[in-house]
């Protein structure tokens, strides 16, 4: 049983049945799900998305500067980092937001001791603002911040069941790996379930990472339990 985890949750993922923002819903469901692996006794720090509101890389253009765009990303983090939070608590799922950009009116700011206070308390620490700078990607800053946080594995949570040699949706003879290295996934091109950049800094630092499936009942506390769930990428 992995004892503290880092599950990386998109935007996309939580605006749910909508087109976009949050789905509160949705929030509550994952709720659930999370407090099965608290309740097994796992803490568990979650790194947000916010591509439900904005997407750095496709705001920049137009007279929009790529610097303006990541900040604007990392505000969308933010926002979802909030509403996160309150679902949580309101589910009864004892949850802190903690922000990497500075943001006092609104959230805490994120510091190494402060989140290693609340997962004592027993607190899911959800952390905003990825890394708190432009050019990096919420994945990237997860796998920096499972590092810092002496995290045992991150779960990266997806649409699909794992990491396949070609894109499940389009070709039927899609193959799913049970089990990658993390130097496989850094030098096949096809593996695109984080970016280059998160899966060399996880290889760096041997970071394991389970790729699974969101949207299926219990995949969360089975990975943090150990069974095979999804793809393990390790060294």
């Amino acid at each position: 049983m992995y004892t503290r985890i880092l599950l990386k949750l998109s935007g996309e993922q939580l605006q749910g049945k909508y087109d976009g923002g949050f789905d509160a819903q949705r929030a509550a469901w994952i709720a659930g799900e999370i407090k099965k692996a608290v309740t097994a006794g796992s803490e568990v720090v979650v790194m947000v998305g916010g591509g439900n509101y904005a997407r750095g890389a496709q705001l920049a253009g137009g007279g929009v500067r790529r610097v303006t765009a990541d900040n604007v990303g990392m505000l969308a983090t933010v926002m979802n980092a909030l509403a996160l939070a309150d679902v949580f608590n309101e589910s009864g799922l004892a949850a802190r937001a903690l922000t990497n950009i500075k943001a006092d009116q609104v959230a805490d700011q994120f510091t190494h001791r402060r989140a290693l206070s609340h997962l004592e308390k027993g607190r899911v620490v959800i952390v905003a603002g990825g890394i708190g700078r432009p050019y990096l990607t919420t994945d990237t800053a997860a796998v920096s911040l499972a590092l810092e946080m002496d995290c045992d594995v991150i779960l990266k949570a997806t649409k699909v069941d794992g990491v396949y040699d070609k894109d499940p949706a389009k070709f039927d003879d899609a193959q799913r790996y049970e089990t990658l290295s993390l130097q496989q996934a850094v030098e096949q091109p096809d593996i695109k379930v984080m970016d280059k950049a998160a899966i060399a800094l996880a290889a760096d630092h041997s970071q394991s990472i389970i790729v699974l499936k969101l949207l299926e009942e219990d995949n969360i506390a089975r990975a943090i339990a150990g069974e095979q769930v999804g793809t393990t990428i390790s060294a």
